[in-house]
């Protein structure tokens, strides 16, 4: 979806530069991350999986990355996108750390809170027509990206229970 770039002058009055969605999210990636780390810090039940920050976070630039390409790159709502390799590895990931099913899914809720504030934070860059559906682009994608997650987690937790071969 593009956007109107118009970084001229009118009159001596400077004119607003409108931008994408994707185009805040690619520029904002690391300050997004910063923030959904604070707000993960915050919460005791994820910080009880003790993890550096960089650990923790090693995930999301590539799901940043697959995110900015998904809203340059549209799909219809709904339609699934060949499989993240990166989600996946994130939930085996996660399971060997001690993550539990709903705290995989309360890190993702985090993270769409974050990304939504990063939005709000540029909001007067957006070009609002493009906002809503840009937004309902975000939230298939994290959850794409969450079931994903969830399905390697589960896969993985299952293949746990079975009992050895001898």
């Amino acid at each position: 979806m593009d956007a109107i770039k118009d970084t001229s002058t009118q009159n001596g009055t400077s004119i607003q530069v409108v931008v994408t969605v994707a185009d805040i999210l690619a520029e904002e990636t690391a300050s997004t991350i910063k923030e959904w780390l604070s707000r993960i810090n915050a919460d005791e039940n994820l910080c009880s999986i003790e993890l550096d920050d960089k650990t923790r976070s090693s995930h999301l630039p590539a799901l940043f990355k697959e995110l900015v390409h998904r809203l340059r790159n549209p799909l219809p709502l709904g339609a699934k996108d060949p499989t993240s390799k990166s989600a996946h590895k994130h939930g085996l990931t996660r399971r060997g750390q001690g993550y539990s099913a709903a705290m995989l899914v309360e890190e993702s809720r985090i993270l769409q809170v974050s990304i939504f504030d990063t939005l709000h934070k540029n909001s007067s860059r957006v070009d609002f027509t493009l906002l809503l559906p840009d937004v309902m682009v975000i939230a298939d994608e994290v959850d794409l990206q969450l079931a994903e997650a969830m399905t390697s987690y589960t896969a993985e937790a299952k293949a746990d229970s079975l009992p050895s071969e001898p």
